[in-house]
């Protein structure tokens, strides 16, 4: 069952990578997490009097949800618009996709949590097989500094992280709508607090910029409740390689509904390398 959930989480976490690809034709992305991630709080807000229970409320676990959603997505937001604009989208992609691998890194330390080699290895598989789906020729052409790798490996880093906290939290109580509402409610603060601060020249918002990032939030939130669900069920070993797939299902989707992307050779080896260490990961437990 937590299986089938963290790949629902992908799906879903792939499919807003595309409507949020949308939105930025029209505005920027700091201005778009802005409209996104309060849209989720507000629907959690409304779901609260039906689905929320507060028996076996915990302090420490709604502190650590607060934490959590401080850092994902409100701060990894913020770190990836930085990276995108210094490295562009594919550098970034590429590199953040190592995020699996400091789940588990987190997980052993934080938690005390036996990873697996099979979890490992296919950890391993994910991240090489989203650097292909990511890879670009163009982009070695990019100039930077090894220290602008600093921002997608920090946003890497932090997404890790996080998924460590959640299911830390989640031990102490496993409420994965608790920690959707506190999270987002914290993120949400986060966003729109960094948004007025930063008051730069943006492209005007339109309503159908919001309305692509309204279903982003909607995705995205989804996404995010459906991995603390798997985390309640299933150690972070076995989540963290899944969920970090979602972006094979952008990839697809991509290339069925933007004219601009097209399937290459590395896309889909890429592609295969994924599926095939997300089928090993499952068939090995």
């Amino acid at each position: 069952m937590a299986i089938a959930i963290a790949l629902a989480a992908s799906l879903c976490f792939g499919i807003a990578l595309v409507t949020a690809r949308v939105g930025l034709r029209a505005l920027d992305a700091r201005s778009g997490a802005a409209i996104s991630i309060p849209t989720a709080t507000v629907l959690f807000a409304v779901a609260a009097p039906l689905a929320l229970d507060v028996s076996g409320f915990s302090v420490p676990a709604a502190l650590l949800f607060a934490l959590v959603g401080f850092i994902y997505p409100a701060v990894v937001t913020l770190v990836t618009f930085r990276s995108n604009e210094l490295l562009g989208p594919t550098v970034t992609g590429a590199v953040s996709g190592t995020a699996p691998l400091f789940a588990l890194l987190a997980a052993a330390a934080l938690l005390g949590e036996r990873v697996p080699p099979q979890a490992t290895l296919a950890a391993l598989g994910v991240v090489i097989g989203i650097a292909l789906l990511s890879w670009q020729p163009a982009a070695l052409e990019r100039r930077f500094g090894a220290w602008t790798l600093a921002w997608p490996l920090a946003g890497a880093l932090l997404r890790g992280l996080a998924q460590a906290l959640a299911k830390a939290a989640l031990v102490l109580w496993p409420n994965p709508f608790a920690a959707s509402l506190i999270g987002y409610t914290v993120s949400s603060a986060a966003v729109i607090g960094a948004d007025r601060l930063a008051g730069a020249a943006r492209r005007t918002l339109t309503r159908r910029s919001a309305a692509w990032f309204a279903l982003t939030g909607v995705l995205n939130g989804g996404a995010v409740l459906l991995m603390y669900i798997a985390l309640t069920l299933a150690p972070v070993s076995i989540v963290a390689p899944i969920v970090a797939a979602y972006p094979l299902v952008t990839a697809a989707l991509s290339a069925l509904v933007l004219p601009e992307e097209r399937m290459r050779a590395t896309t889909l080896a890429g592609a295969a390398i994924t599926v095939a260490a997300i089928a090993w990961l499952v068939a090995s437990r």
